[in-house]
């Protein structure tokens, strides 16, 4: 029998048809949508005067417009101010309405990111192939599931017809041995990853992320490093199934119950690459080389330790990459050779579908306990992924936590992760951001985003600047 990695097997469980031009159809177990991409392909399927193929499949929730102030939020959608943003979230939920779709509405405890309640509600599974018009989806592989995003066209095609159009992907296995260092977190890890990488690096390729970091790595860590695949070129990344995966998954809303879990369990074990799989590309990390990571251009793989200064153009040979990196520089308004904890911070933002659980709001709040905001910080917002991870968060006093050291606790949604809702940077202000993509004007016209992990974030709140916050702890 041929050796199998996790995606080989994952691939083969749900092909329905190979054709003979390479592409393939298969089966799709989870949908996830939110207000963004799914109205036009509503309205495909009115148009064609067809339904959803599989109502129980598809799972809802608005999250990038929402707003994240208690005021606006207290009234529901009617409460958005932006009119564009309301009428999203309010088609989303006549949409879910019509057509009978499960959906955790703006004021339900259960809304929040689409890639964190997924997982969070075990609505996503190991094993399943999970889809979302979103990029981000990929999230979901740190499950032992074959999860990636799709295009609007796409969304509609699934919706009715529960298959989707694809051409299987080379396997890329991204090993990272060794033990991290205290302070240096799994935003760290995949930071690391893409700058040695770069954004281009899992271009056609399904990334699997092995080795003993990843073996030791919560599940919600596994969720951060496999949520940003996609800003290496990867269109999916997934981790192999262990005691971790099915601990994290074991009694949730929407897992199998009674003798189903123990059939489950038993199938979701296979998930993992056989001993002697044959990866087509293979990169390899010492974890305890890795340090707290800052990003200082305008792609992720612009990236260096918090340690580093700002990298000079001029000793780039490649010119193409040279006039990118002056450009960053010239748009970051960074100089070459700057230290990095030189750099002046005017804004916060702590959340997003990368960092923005439970554990990220703890280890947040263990930084900024007992401890003050930099006056020189317009603004440090801490926003939770889902209604869960606040009431999880409130309970634990993490909240008062981050109010007494001057940062703001919000409400869940997407926030200042992308400029779709309220929370926005101004024109020309440095943002430590623990979002996953710093490209020119995402956080706002003009802003300029450092990505950092949930520990950096908050040090830089107190300190006004990058610092090592592994002198912090």
């Amino acid at each position: 029998m041929t050796a199998k990695t996790l995606y080989d097997k994952l691939w083969d469980a749900h092909l329905v048809k190979q054709r003979d031009d390479g592409s393939a159809l298969i089966y799709i177990d989870r949908h996830i949508i939110h207000e963004v991409t799914s109205p036009q392909a509503f309205e495909g399927l009115r148009l064609a005067g067809r339904k959803p193929w599989r109502v129980d499949s598809i799972l809802a929730t608005p999250d990038h417009n929402v707003p994240t102030t208690t005021v606006e939020r207290a009234s529901g959608v009617s409460g958005i101010a932006d009119p564009v943003s309301k009428i999203q979230v309010q088609t989303l939920d006549d949409n879910c309405d019509s057509f009978g779709i499960t959906e955790f509405k703006i004021n339900d405890r259960r809304q929040g990111i689409v890639h964190v309640i997924g997982p969070e509600s075990g609505a996503c599974l190991p094993g399943m192939t999970v889809v979302c018009g979103d990029s981000h989806t990929a999230t979901n592989g740190a499950l032992g599931a074959l999860a990636h995003g799709i295009g609007t066209s796409e969304v509609e095609h699934v919706l009715a017809t529960q298959c989707l159009v694809a051409k299987k992907m080379k396997n890329m296995l991204v090993k990272v041995d060794g033990v991290l260092g205290k302070g240096v977190t799994p935003k760290d890890v995949v930071l690391a990853i893409i700058a040695k990488i770069g954004t281009a690096g899992g271009n056609g390729c399904a990334i699997e992320f092995g080795g003993q970091v990843f073996r030791d790595m919560s599940m919600e860590g596994r969720m951060t490093v496999c949520n940003m695949a996609i800003e290496a070129g990867a269109r999916a990344g997934m981790v192999a199934v262990d005691d971790i995966t099915i601990d994290y998954v074991k009694d949730r809303d929407f897992a199998p119950k009674g003798n189903d879990w123990v059939l489950a369990v038993n199938a979701w074990r296979e998930l993992v690459s056989d001993a002697d799989a044959v990866f087509d590309v293979v990169v390899e990390l010492n974890g305890s080389d890795i340090i707290p990571q800052v990003s200082w251009g305008t792609s992720p793989e612009m990236v260096v330790s918090v340690a580093d200064s700002v990298p000079d153009p001029a000793a780039e040979k490649d010119a193409v990459k040279q006039t990118g990196m002056t450009r960053a520089l010239e748009y970051m308004g960074l100089s070459a050779g700057q230290k990095m904890t030189d750099i002046q911070l005017d804004r916060v933002f702590i959340g997003s579908c990368t960092n923005s659980r439970i554990e990220d709001m703890r280890a947040a709040a263990a930084v900024v306990k007992g401890r003050k905001k930099a006056d020189s910080i317009k603004e440090a917002i801490v926003v939770p992924g889902s209604g869960l991870v606040k009431e999880q968060a409130e309970a634990e006093g993490l909240d008062k936590v981050f109010t007494d050291a001057g940062l703001e606790w919000r409400e869940p949604g997407c926030s200042m992760c992308l400029a779709m809702n309220a929370d926005k940077l101004g024109a020309g202000e440095h943002c430590a951001s623990t979002s996953n993509r710093n490209f020119e004007g995402r956080q706002g016209y003009g802003g300029r985003t450092h990505l950092v992990s949930p520990e950096m974030a908050a040090a830089a709140a107190i300190a006004g600047r990058f610092v090592d916050v592994r002198e912090w702890l």
